[in-house]
């Protein structure tokens, strides 16, 4: 069995996103330590906490130092973590008068937290870009579908006539308020970390809070009190993060159900083969999703057994967040892209969606049952006459005339195309909010 599916050679085109891969493995987690020891040095030489000349020093070798994470590797066994191996590592760059002032003031926590933050700043942007691209092509295909009819479904079961464009605007549904929330998120959960051995600033007190202000404003990270043992900026992100795994679950959930066989109301995806079955297309593209979804909660869950630490650092709970966090990026930026594939490639199969609501003519009971109620039968009168006409083996208009105290249209009544309307008008309500929130 593979390690890890985002890295396996059978498994990583399925599951890997390549672009957060890149950004999330050991050379970046590094790099951006080493951005903090950097920047921590420059605003120290600003502010007077360190000498300007070792500043300087530690500014210009590290602006473009390389570590080899596998020297890294002896380090961190014996430490459990890899800034004691790394500081030994910059401190040979810098040289021995300005290494003495590298990490000054500052814990191996520090610099973890804030390469991570940093980090995630990276992956949200990114994310952000899909999300959005995605909301559009989603609208897009609402608006295309706007008037095809299909089988609305509740609890399995056929209910009332809806739009394909409504579906899709229900999917959008809740990537909009992802897209809305990631603004504040990202303001509020990426801060940077700087307490020191306990959180206290002790070693450099009372400069602490100004050099964390200072990290703030070079790093594009909000500034924060010590947050070691305070993790809800990990939970905020994640609690996101899972959120929209779940929204992009739902769709291809509905799409799976929707291309299945014997319903065949709507391809999409490119179909995957069978070993033995040469007429089967997989629905390869969303079933991924949704396992991915599942990878996302088992993710998410280990950040919140890590979100307890005991006393002021715990290094039985910090790991997890090392192994849960990329995993959930990689889960998010993945799902996107084979959500943006699903969405484009969207396809109705008119002759299933119509065959459907053909084969169910009660599919208009509701309407029929307000009919008859704002005819001036009781409402619980009209229902049995409804339900009883549901099951007659007349056709349903028929055996609603039948049945019916009082004249009415039933040609127009059970009209399907009547619920065009309303639907559109929700599908727009939907992405208007999209278009008011973005306007804020």
């Amino acid at each position: 069995m593979p390690v890890s599916l985002f890295s396996s050679p059978v498994y990583a085109d399925l599951f890997a996103d390549e672009e957060l891969c890149r950004l999330l493995c050991d050379d970046s987690d590094v790099a951006h330590m080493i951005v903090f020891e950097r920047t921590l040095a420059i605003v120290q030489g600003r502010l007077g906490v360190i000498p300007a000349i070792a500043a300087g020093e530690i500014e210009e070798k590290l602006a473009h130092a390389q570590v080899d994470p596998a020297r890294l590797a002896a380090g961190t066994q014996a430490a459990g973590i890899p800034v004691p191996a790394l500081l030994t590592e910059l401190r040979e760059l810098v040289g021995k008068d300005a290494g003495d002032w590298l990490h000054w003031g500052a814990t191996s926590q520090d610099v973890m937290d804030t390469a991570m933050m940093l980090q995630a700043k990276v992956v949200f942007g990114i994310l952000s870009a899909r999300l959005t691209k995605l909301i559009d092509t989603l609208q897009r295909q609402s608006t295309r579908y706007a008037d095809v009819l299909m089988a609305g479904r509740t609890r399995s079961q056929v209910s009332t006539p809806i739009t394909l464009g409504y579906r899709i605007a229900q999917w959008a549904h809740p990537l909009i308020d992802a897209e809305a929330a990631l603004p504040e998120l990202r303001h509020n959960a990426l801060k940077v970390q700087f307490g020191g051995a306990s959180g206290t600033n002790n070693a450099i007190y009372p400069e602490g809070p100004a050099v964390s202000k200072a990290l703030s404003q070079e790093l594009g990270l909000a500034d924060s009190p010590s947050w070691h043992v305070n993790r809800t900026p990990l939970l905020k992100i994640s609690s996101w993060l899972v959120q929209l795994t779940a929204a992009l679950s739902k769709m291809a959930q509905d799409l799976t159900l929707l291309g299945r066989s014997d319903i065949g109301e709507v391809t999409s995806g490119a179909g995957g083969g069978s070993s033995t079955m040469p007429q089967k297309s997989n629905p390869v593209q969303a079933e991924t999703i949704q396992v991915i979804h599942q990878m996302s909660i088992t993710a998410e869950h280990g950040l919140l057994i890590a979100a307890n630490p005991a006393e002021e650092r715990d290094g039985a709970k910090w790991p997890l967040e090392w192994h849960c966090l990329p995993q959930l990026f990689l889960c998010t930026g993945r799902s996107l892209q084979h959500a943006q594939a699903l969405a484009e490639s969207l396809t109705p199969r008119p002759d299933g969606l119509s065959g459907t609501i053909d084969a169910n003519p009660a599919i208009m009971a509701e309407a029929a049952s307000f009919a008859l109620a704002k005819a001036g039968v009781s409402r619980v009168a009209a229902k049995e006459i409804v339900a009883a006409a549901s099951t007659d083996t007349l056709p349903f208009n028929e055996a609603l005339s039948s049945r019916s105290p009082v004249e009415i249209n039933w040609s127009e009544i059970l009209d399907p195309s009547s619920a065009i309307r309303p639907t559109q008008e929700m599908a727009n309500q939907i992405f208007s909010r999209r278009q008011h929130r973005s306007a804020d």
